[in-house]
């Protein structure tokens, strides 16, 4: 699994690292950095499709 954030589509509103902070992080640029591209506890493709703008992928 790959997970994708297209910097140039973020908005840096943080949803993705409230809700998978194991995975997504938003840096001082207020965009989100993937820290991992997998995890236990969290759903990637329903936080990606959480994303207000679309910004997150998940291959």
């Amino acid at each position: 699994m790959k997970v994708i954030v297209d910097a140039a589509t973020c908005v840096g509103c943080g949803l993705c690292e409230q809700s998978c902070p194991e995975v997504f992080k938003i840096e001082d640029d207020n965009i989100a950095h993937v820290l991992k591209h997998n995890c236990s506890s969290c759903d990637l493709q329903e936080v990606a499709s959480q994303c207000p703008v679309e910004a997150i992928k998940v291959e």
